[in-house]
């Protein structure tokens, strides 16, 4: 299977437990992976036949910087589900980078996989 990916997604969202977490919004970078067989469209180098990453990166961005959970886990596992059944692929790998989350470490997050490769 081929897989398409998207690197370094940085978008803005309100993500924490504190308190003074709920009042501002955060950058979170996301990388994604995204399952997808691209022989037609190589075949015909027609769009229809692909999977349209601005359409993802679209509409990824759009459930993210509209979001309000307190946990990155809930995040993560909400847009691997949005990616699933919103678009055509079987399988994603989400990373999810909360920079500076914490003062020593310069990158923490979390990277899941859902869905059959």
């Amino acid at each position: 299977m081929d897989i398409i990916f998207l690197g370094g997604l940085e978008l803005e969202t309100v993500i924490g437990i504190y308190d003074w977490e709920r009042r501002i919004k955060q950058k979170v970078v996301l990388d994604i992976d995204m399952a997808f067989d691209i022989r037609q469209a190589a075949a015909t180098d027609d769009i229809a036949h692909t999977l349209d990453y601005k359409d993802v990166t679209d509409r990824v961005a759009y459930f993210v910087e509209n979001s309000e959970f307190l946990l990155v886990e809930t995040l993560i596992e909400k847009i691997a589900d949005l990616l699933l059944t919103e678009f055509p692929t079987p399988w994603v790998r989400v990373k999810l980078n909360k920079i500076g989350a914490i003062s020593r470490a310069r990158d923490v997050g979390i990277l899941i996989e859902r869905g059959n490769r």
